[in-house]
């Protein structure tokens, strides 16, 4: 019942406040003012580190800008995005900066936006969905990620011959799923390495669910030298899974993806062995930088990362492990 009253309330501040927070995303830090507006829509930030990270961020990164970004935290509905959008393209906004819920709604996204400009991040669409200067992704390669991962188990294991691997994924069709996971198993061949996948399931980037498919895997009594997950959330919920079972994993590679605060400090510990920033700074600079351009007519052609195409700026991704993680808390 105060949940529902808490998103009844929040969609009244939606037009009166800089930042809606809606069901539960008091996470999300507040805005300066600034003589232009933009709409930043996303979702589950309050049960998803790295979203709720790159609000913040993103709120920062138009008041560094002397924009105003109003934050939209809905809900896992890409029918309720695209409403918002359409309200938003009557409601003054300059442009619409995205983290769709579903990429391949990108043209939906488009139309509802009625000639705004859209910057997608953090789930790119296919590349035949955008459109230079006008529907670019502002954000991270995620086969990098996968790459990076999988070169560093590798060089941390001598480069072996062999290999029984276990990957755990995000949410299924999710972009950052499909590119790291591909990149890990990629990377893997092609470095001579013969990988036998003992356990590759999706845990949809949650710790506890994590936490289930391992023992899930535990079960079925085999042995595993490396574990790749495509985020650090899921990476804690496998070393939980380790360490409720008793089982000694220090000399197994356990990988995750973000660099968030618990990640590396779970890398600090010695615990997960390493990790890739997603550099949420990086990523909501470039954004707003890139709509500032777009909304005023320009191309990205001339911003740092820009893509040749004028259909991305990239941001890239770091290896964090024991010989640099202070740098990173």
């Amino acid at each position: 019942m105060r949940k529902t009253v808490k998103k009844l309330i929040c969609a009244v501040l939606v037009l009166v406040i800089t930042v809606v927070m809606l069901g539960g995303c008091g996470n999300i830090a507040g805005s300066a003012s600034g003589g232009t507006r933009y709409l930043y829509l996303t979702y589950n930030t309050a049960t998803d580190t790295f979203k709720g990270l790159l609000a913040n961020e993103m709120v920062k990164a138009a008041k560094n800008e002397g924009v105003t970004i109003d934050v939209y935290d809905g809900t896992e509905s890409a029918d309720d995005q695209v409403a918002k959008i359409k309200e938003a393209a009557q409601e003054g906004y300059a442009g619409i900066i995205i983290q769709a819920v579903n990429a391949d709604t990108a043209k939906q996204i488009e139309i509802a936006a009625n000639g705004l400009p859209v910057v997608f991040v953090n789930n790119k669409p296919e590349d035949d969905l955008l459109k230079a200067d006008k529907y670019i992704y502002a954000g991270s390669k995620e086969t990098q990620a996968g790459e990076l991962q999988a070169e560093w188990v590798i060089n941390k294991l001598g480069n072996p011959k062999k290999l029984n691997v276990i990957i755990l994924k995000g949410v299924e069709g999710h972009a950052a799923t499909v590119g790291r996971t591909k990149a890990i198993k990629y990377t893997l061949k092609e470095n001579g390495v013969d990988a036998n996948y003992v356990f590759n399931d999706y845990a949809d980037w949650s710790e506890d669910l994590a936490l289930q498919r391992m023992k899930m895997f535990f079960r079925t009594g085999q042995t595993v030298d490396a574990v790749f997950c495509n985020n650090d959330t899921m990476a804690l919920g496998v070393i939980k899974a380790f360490k409720e079972n008793g089982i000694d994993y220090s000399n197994i590679p356990i990988c995750g993806v973000d660099a968030t605060a618990d990640g590396c400090a779970s890398v600090k510990a010695g615990e997960m062995s390493m990790t890739v920033l997603q550099d949420a700074e990086g990523q909501a600079g470039i954004a707003v930088k890139a709509m500032q351009l777009l909304s005023s007519g320009k191309s990205i052609s001339a911003l740092e990362g820009a893509s040749e195409d004028c259909k991305a700026a990239w941001v890239p991704f770091t290896v964090v492990d024991s010989t640099n993680v202070s740098q990173y808390q």
